[in-house]
């Protein structure tokens, strides 16, 4: 049986069409009024107001911003949490679409604004149908943009209030073709961590480089040494990037500045790698420094950790799509480097994030991406089954 067919067949797909074009013009709505991390205010106003007009218990406030909404059906005790976030991005939209952001300089370039109505779309239905057995929470967090508005949450008590045997969310992927589901058993996504530094040398004439210790020979001394962090000191089998992102020093042809300053983003698989890059890049640059009789000063700040897939939760998660999209509906997918604040919540709970392929898209935080509407069916849908899949009498 075809996809087409399969979900033709379906109730749940014909109780999602009845109202889609209703999902459709909430999903661009969001997108033309994006908003940043912890400033989510409108659009948690929206996903607020239907959810209480779909029946669901609503609590506000957690991680500033933040929405549960809690749907409750027989007598079960299982509990199933399903998150997706909200926040925009500060990109100047160029799509050219006739619902693109009215906010120049921010815009939903990574698919929260699709993300948050794929669940509203769900929940929608889940409060109509009612067919599962059980306690549903809903959690529409803010600020995942490097603000790590998932652990802010957590910090004011999400867990404690709303505790959940397992957790999922999900993520659009440009590239992939449209509505196929990625699983990732294990480390799904990178840790992402940023360093800081700065080569303090002693400046002077750029003609008497002699009396001065020049930062920028040190610094481009420093980045070349930094390539083999990776190549010697990492596992060969093993995966990670370091990046340095940006570099700046002196001002004139003929100055010699008293200091660089650099920025470096990195990247791990796996706890024990990530711990080893912090302990390498520091020992690299302060070495490469005194080489020169310059001195590094490094501010190594941690970031979202690795996004680890349970085992079990990713089994049935990736079951569930198979049983109700067929088996064609999945799709190769490795390890990205990319980081996901969800990977806190999956630290405390066990669970799963995947993926659905956004088609031939623009790629992610890209000015002309666009989440694809197509999705929002398939997406819904499939929390649907899950949501009754896992709470079964």
């Amino acid at each position: 049986m075809s996809l087409a067919t399969a979900a033709d067949q379906d109730a749940t797909a014909r109780h999602i069409a009845g109202y889609l074009p209703e999902m459709v013009a909430l999903r661009r709505d969001i997108h033309r009024h994006p908003e940043l991390g912890y400033q989510e205010q409108r659009t948690s106003d929206l996903v607020a107001a239907a959810l209480e007009g779909w029946g669901y218990e609503v609590h506000r406030g957690l991680g500033g911003t933040g929405v549960v909404g809690t749907l409750r059906a027989g007598s079960g005790s299982k509990v199933l949490g399903i998150r997706a976030d909200m926040d925009a991005l500060p990109i100047l939209e160029t799509t050219g679409l006739d619902y693109a952001s009215q906010h120049p300089g921010r815009m939903h370039a990574c698919g929260h604004d699709g993300h948050t109505t794929t669940l509203l779309t769900a929940a929608r239905c889940l409060a109509e149908t009612r067919a599962f057995d059980g306690t549903l929470h809903l959690i529409f967090q803010p600020a995942e943009e490097g603000l790590g508005g998932a652990l802010k949450m957590m910090q004011d008590g999400l867990f404690e209030l709303f505790p959940c045997d397992q957790v999922f969310g999900l993520h659009n992927m440009p590239g992939v073709p449209t509505g196929k589901f990625c699983f990732v058993d294990g480390a799904a996504m990178a840790s992402s961590d940023t360093a800081l530094l700065r080569i303090r040398g002693q400046g002077g004439h750029g003609a008497v480089p002699d009396k001065a210790v020049d930062p920028i020979v040190a610094s481009a001394a420093t980045v070349m040494a930094l390539q083999t962090v990776v190549s010697r000191n990492v596992a060969p089998l093993d995966t990670a990037v370091v990046t340095v992102g940006s570099i700046h020093g002196g001002e004139a042809s003929n100055v010699i500045p008293d200091a660089v300053e650099m920025k470096l983003t990195i990247r791990a698989f796996q706890d024990s790698t990530r711990d080893l890059l912090e302990q390498r890049i520091g020992a690299l640059v302060r070495a490469q420094a005194e080489s020169f009789g310059a001195t590094a000063e490094l501010d190594y700040q941690r970031g979202y950790p690795v996004l680890v897939n349970h085992d079990s939760p990713t089994a049935f998660a990736r079951q569930v799509a198979v049983e109700h999209f067929g088996a064609e509906a999945l799709h190769p997918f490795a390890p990205i480097p990319a980081s996901e604040d969800f990977a806190y919540m999956l630290q405390q709970v066990p669970g799963c994030y995947l993926f659905v392929g956004n088609g031939p898209s623009a790629n992610l935080h890209n000015a002309a991406y666009d989440f694809n509407d197509a999705l929002l069916p398939v997406g819904a849908r499939y929390w649907v089954k899950l949501t009754e899949a896992f709470l079964t009498a």
